[in-house]
C-alpha cells in the first residue's frame, strides 16, 4: 500500500490517476479539456446558477451533474456580485457559507428544517 507521500500514482500533471472529474479540474485550474472546453463547462454551471429562481435552491450536483466539486470551484473563482451563489447548497440542504447564506435565503422565503434547507419544498424540480 503506498504511503501518504508516494507520488507513483500521479499522471505527470500533479493529478492522481483515476480521480478524474472535479478533483483534477480543481487542481489544474480548469485549463485541461475533457470532451467540452473548460470555459464552456464553467459557463454552463454559471447559467444554471443564474437560472435558479428566487425562493428556491439547487445543489452543487444540480448545477454541475457528475462533478459537484467543479461547481464549487466555479463559485469560488467567480466575482460577479449579481451571481446568486447563495442559492446553491449541499445535497442534504446544509449550507457552505453559514449564517450569511442563511440570511440571504431566508430573505427570499426559502424554508428551513432546523439548520438545513427543506429540500422537498425549496429544491428546483
Amino acid at each position: 500500500m503506498p504511503h501518504r507521500g508516494d507520488t507513483s500514482d500521479r499522471d505527470g500533471l500533479g493529478r492522481r490517476e483515476g480521480l478524474g472529474g472535479a478533483a483534477s479540474w480543481a487542481r489544474d485550474g480548469g485549463g485541461a479539456t475533457r470532451g467540452r472546453d473548460a470555459g464552456e463547462r464553467r459557463e454552463a454551471v454559471l447559467a444554471r446558477i443564474r437560472a435558479t429562481p428566487p425562493g428556491f435552491v439547487r445543489t452543487y450536483g444540480d448545477v454541475s451533474p457528475g462533478a459537484p466539486r467543479f461547481a464549487g470551484a466555479v463559485l469560488h473563482g467567480d466575482s460577479d456580485p449579481d451571481l446568486p451563489w447563495f442559492r446553491i447548497v449541499r445535497a442534504d440542504g446544509s449550507l457552505t457559507q453559514g449564517d450569511r447564506q442563511r440570511r440571504l435565503l431566508e430573505a427570499e422565503g426559502v424554508p428551513f428544517r432546523g439548520e438545513r434547507v427543506d429540500m422537498r419544498a425549496a429544491r428546483v424540480p
